[in-house]
């Protein structure tokens, strides 16, 4: 059994960035430490922080004056920033300087007299820290079918969330351009991204199967599996090692392992281990 792992897999800098703080700040802190929602999407990374006092919060109701409260990677809008700070918390920003970068776009464009697309996931909390620098100027586009449906407009603003899949941003890019007499565009796709879902693709076309590691409510996961199953129908996702099945090794000599950008490299090196232990007991 041949075992190649994509290049670029595992922690990127915005999230690395984030732990970083996060475990700093729970080290140092002398109270109660909080996250506001899950500071990445990755089960096994949430019940670690946990585990060394770092919950996550997901109301106001749950946190008190003094207790410190670390913004996530994926950014908050300006209106929870408000919140928080009214609440009388300490406030530690692990955004990722790649988001607050978009945030800073997207506020300098909702002061124009233009429409902006947001090409991402509606319900994903980068998009709904997005649309609260947008001063309600922004539309979210998930898919081709919701372009296609928007009105045309004389002037236009297209970006795309951090994690978007590249090929589906320039397709609502082409269809926009058909309906916007002048359209701004914003390639807003980290260049990590970029990299890891163009490794994914490549791997995809050497391989017979190919496991994404990651957590499944990660946006960047998901779409390194939805650019995989493209090409390769024997695309497996899975969070952890335990997860792997024979099914999925059966018939296979090369298989590919890609991990997302919250996926823990000793998660990569565990799941290269169980494709071996099950090979050889096979």
């Amino acid at each position: 059994m041949e075992i190649i792992v994509a290049r670029n897999s595992g922690f990127c800098y915005g999230v690395k960035r984030a732990l970083r703080l996060a475990l700093k700040t729970g080290k140092h802190s002398g109270g109660r430490v909080f996250s506001w929602g899950e500071i990445i999407h990755n089960p096994e990374v949430i019940a670690d922080l946990k585990n060394k006092g770092i919950e996550v919060a997901n109301s106001l109701r749950q946190l008190r004056p003094g207790d410190t409260v670390i913004i996530r990677s994926h950014g908050v809008s300006p209106a929870v920033l408000k919140s928080l700070k009214a609440k009388k918390v300490k406030i530690v920003d692990a955004t990722c300087p790649i988001v607050k970068n978009i945030q800073k776009t997207v506020e300098r464009l909702s002061r124009q007299r233009q429409e902006i697309v947001i090409v991402g996931n509606r319900n994903h909390p980068e998009i709904q820290g997005l649309l609260g620098y947008s001063r309600g100027k922004a539309v979210v586009v998930e898919n081709e079918e919701q372009a296609l449906a928007l009105p045309f407009r004389k002037k236009r603003a297209v970006l795309a969330q951090s994690t978007q899949d590249e090929q589906l941003f320039g397709q609502v890019v082409g269809i926009l351009a058909g309906k916007t007499e002048e359209l701004l565009v914003y390639n807003t796709i980290c260049q990590s991204t970029r990299v890891r879902q163009k490794a994914t693709a490549e791997l995809a076309g050497q391989v017979q199967a190919l496991l994404i590691i990651g957590g499944r409510n990660s946006s960047n996961t998901s779409k390194l599996y939805q650019i995989s199953r493209r090409l390769l129908p024997r695309t497996y996702l899975i969070e952890r090692p335990e997860e792997i099945t024979l099914e999925m090794l059966q018939g296979v000599n090369k298989i590919g392992i890609s991990g997302g950008a919250s996926t823990p490299p000793e998660v990569i090196q565990k799941t290269v281990l169980a494709i071996r232990n099950s090979f050889k007991q096979n």
